[in-house]
């Protein structure tokens, strides 16, 4: 009887034990499932053309969802697909609750998501709160002053000289160049547009503006999305006294806003009261439905200090999940030292709250690729970092290919609104769209995105060597070398081990991921043009036997080979992974 009993108790005990295991497995994949997630950005009007017209689509990206589960990728944000006039290609929403008509109907959006859930991808849509467009049903209305929206928008009267002559109401520019003060003639007022003259500022000091902007977040989490990437967001408030912002002394060039010091009209105190609001709109909004914990991560070009404040304030109130840190684009480039990295690369850790994830931006649809920046040979070191590195990585779509800029791209076919506005003399120096051409599928025609005669940007004619199909055949390539570090993450000494950098020269730096009972691994990488022999023995616990687990398309090493800590051969811009053995 006593057996029987303790048998009883043991089971009992053993169903508990594994009924909270499974529990607990369930809460964290629902809300901690972003923290070492890779999130790949898609742009839709580059990705994929279904219909032939020249121009990426929903059902084009619905059609490449394999391609995700394949690949290893359970994360994608779309650039926006909302409705616009296309000034600055879907950052200028005349309606934040519909598709834009190039790109498919809202029925072709459900079945992306239906697609993308049964494929175990998740879908985090781009939300461009700053500005909408100036053909924007709210825009129009406050234009005409009607009821309800007369100050939708920031508007002020300006300035009446002595000789009658009116300017706009303080020196700021706009990005773009120029005055960021555009006159409507019907309104007889300047309208703040801190972008293109299509894309007039919504005025956050009107609580309506807020809560129709709550009303579109809604709106789209219903639908069945993630969560959303927030645009621009040290633009969304500014100084209410408009004072005149200080000179730079960075430029002479007096429309160039490099001219200004923009403390009047970025990171306001204000912005972090927004995002905090709307990090509690999430989370009551994971709280009241099935399925993941909604996020929120923003893009915002800033102090590292002032994104800390994006992560928790001083008193631990909740802002987004992360902070897009730029500091790969920033700072760092082709001619940076190790020691460069590894300064860049701790001061976000050193810098982070305690408790939070970091991340980590190799590229984007605004900036010039991976490939262009550090140099074609660096591309799949590159991709170690953002993956051996801890949290979260992004990539922009075709860098796991080594996709590069196609700069030379003609005046004709030049469409990006900034680099037209600078005329054919400058286009070249400003224009983002070299690093916006087609995804490169194949060798067939365009690439394997478009079936058109002609399509919206002109393919990079090294499509012919440079694709997927070419790479997915290849014995080594840079794809299944993105694919097979998308596998490593999945170890649990990436997920939750420690981080030990070393910079082992001018040109060469390592650091360490270690966990408890697990094999510690180490990424080293050469960021200089030549040949480096290192010793990095002081660095490991000997003794230690190393073994390659990743190496790059050019690299003499092979994954399994054996490497001696006194003697690491690295080619110009070659990275490694290595793992650590303990001998017996």
């Amino acid at each position: 009887m006593v057996v029987v009993k303790i048998a009883f108790i043991l089971s009992v005990g053993l169903v508990g034990i594994l009924a909270h295991n499974h529990q607990s497995k369930e809460l964290d994949a629902k809300y901690n499932w972003w923290q070492h997630e890779v999130f790949y950005q898609i742009y839709p009007r580059s990705f994929q053309d279904s219909n032939g017209d020249g121009i990426g689509d929903l059902q084009g990206i619905t059609s490449r969802l394999q391609y995700f589960k394949d690949t290893g990728i359970t994360s994608v944000w779309l650039s926006p697909i909302y409705e616009s006039p296309m000034v600055d290609f879907g950052y200028d929403i005349s309606n934040y609750t519909n598709i834009q008509p190039e790109y498919g109907t809202l029925e072709d959006f459900d079945a992306l998501i239906a697609k993308a859930n049964e494929l175990g991808v998740k879908v985090i849509l781009d939300f461009v709160p700053n500005h909408s467009s100036n053909k924007h049903p709210w825009f129009i209305k406050s234009v005409a002053r009607e009821p309800g929206y007369e100050d939708f928008y920031v508007w002020e009267d300006g300035i009446l000289l002595e000789n009658g002559t009116r300017v706009p109401p303080n020196n700021w520019l706009s990005v773009f160049s120029g005055s960021a003060w555009m006159w409507n003639e019907e309104r007889q007022q300047y309208y703040l547009r801190q972008f293109t003259y299509g894309q007039p500022d919504l005025n956050y000091r009107n609580p309506a503006v807020i809560k129709a902007m709550d009303d579109v977040m809604l709106f789209w989490l219903n639908k069945g999305i993630a969560g959303f990437r927030i645009d621009a967001i040290i633009y969304i408030y500014e100084d209410a006294q408009l004072r005149d912002e200080p000179p730079s002394g960075t430029t002479d060039d007096p429309n160039n806003e490099a001219y200004l010091s923009h403390i009047y009209t970025r990171n306001q105190p204000e912005d972090y009261g927004l995002l905090q609001h709307w990090r509690q709109l999430l989370d009551n909004y994971t709280a009241n439905h099935e399925g993941p914990l909604r996020i929120m991560m923003t893009e915002g070009y800033a102090s590292v200090s002032q994104l800390m404040e994006y992560y928790e304030d001083s008193n631990g109130v909740q802002g987004p999940q992360f902070p897009f840190n730029f500091d790969f684009i920033t700072e760092l480039n082709a001619n940076s030292t190790a020691a460069d990295f590894v300064f860049y690369i701790s001061r976000w850790l050193i810098y982070m709250p305690h408790g939070h994830v970091a991340n980590w931006v190799m590229g984007n649809h605004d900036n010039p690729r991976v490939a262009s920046r550090f140099g074609e040979k660096s591309v799949d070191a590159m991709n170690m970092l953002l993956m051996t590195l801890p949290g979260i990585g992004i990539t922009y779509n075709g860098e796991e290919l080594g996709m590069t800029d196609y700069r030379d791209i003609s005046w004709s076919d030049t469409v990006d609104q900034p680099a037209c506005e600078a005329g054919i003399d400058n286009y070249k120096t400003i224009s983002r769209d070299p690093e916006r051409t087609p995804m490169q599928w194949n060798s067939d025609l365009n690439a394997g995105f478009s079936s058109a005669n002609r399509t919206w940007l002109p393919v990079n004619p090294n499509y012919k060597d440079l694709n997927l199909r070419n790479q997915q055949q290849a014995r080594r390539s840079h794809y299944k070398i993105y694919q097979s570090l998308l596998k490593l993450r999945q170890l649990p000494v990436l997920k939750n081990g420690s981080f030990e950098p070393e910079v082992v020269n001018r040109r060469v730096f390592a650091f360490k991921r270690e966990l408890k009972n697990e094999h510690t691994l180490l990424t080293i990488v050469n960021v200089s043009n030549r040949t480096e022999l290192v010793n990095i023995a002081d660095f490991i616990d000997q003794p230690n036997r190393l073994s390659v687990l990743v190496a790059g398309v050019d690299s003499q090493h092979r994954v399994g080979d054996r490497l001696k800590a006194e003697a690491i051969e690295l080619a110009p811009n070659e990275g490694l992974v290595i793992q650590l053995n303990k001998r017996k």
